[in-house]
């Protein structure tokens, strides 16, 4: 009779891996320890977005975690969805998740820290908007917020709470808007242009 051997080495536990494409290490590297402005934290965000485009290693998002008050660079993240094969990896979720694991922190806000400021190129998505509620910044700021990006590029964002700006503010969030705006929607039209994969679910349908 056959009998299976026994496994005397158990399994590894399941495990999930998040990581940023090489290229990014590479970017991070070069950037200032620190930027100052607004703007150019938005610039690096950009500029981040446009190369995960280019090297197809994910969808035209990014977003950035800062120092607020200082300007040191902690991490820019990317979007990571398709080549992950994870929806959740959305660019605020991977920046989010890689500050908090530099720091050794589950909470961006946390006792002894100094205020952190996420920087996206557009407003967070419906699940992103619940991970900046939970992560502890005291700061977001977004390249612009309304349909435009759902008109030009066909992204589905979900359903936003409709007072979404008043959340933040009671959660003690400051929201700046409209940084770098129109750089940001040039962007979403030239991938738009480029006729690429558009990775919605089921589109509430």
């Amino acid at each position: 009779m056959h009998t299976d051997p026994i496994n005397t080495h158990p399994a590894s536990p399941p495990h999930l891996l998040l990581d940023l494409p090489t290229w990014a290490g590479r970017e991070l590297e070069r950037l200032p320890a620190r930027l100052p402005t607004l703007e150019a934290r938005m610039a690096a965000v950009l500029h981040f977005a446009r190369r995960n485009v280019r090297e197809e290693s994910g969808g035209p998002f990014a977003a950035g975690v800062f120092e607020r008050d200082s300007g040191r660079v902690l991490v820019i993240g990317v979007n990571r969805v398709v080549p992950l094969n994870c929806s959740s990896a959305h660019a605020e979720i991977m920046a989010l998740s890689l500050a908090q694991r530099q720091l050794g922190v589950y909470d961006l806000g946390g006792p002894g820290l100094p205020a952190h400021q996420l920087v996206v190129n557009w407003s967070p998505c419906a699940m992103c908007f619940g991970a900046v509620l939970w992560s502890g910044v005291r700061s977001l700021v977004i390249a612009g917020a309304g349909p435009e990006l759902e008109d030009i590029t066909g992204f589905d964002e979900g359903p936003m709470p409709p007072l979404w700006r008043q959340e933040l503010a009671n959660r003690g969030i400051e929201l700046t808007e409209d940084i770098l705006r129109q750089e940001a929607l040039a962007d979403f039209r030239q991938f738009a242009r480029d006729q690429p994969l558009i990775y919605n679910a089921r589109q509430g349908g």
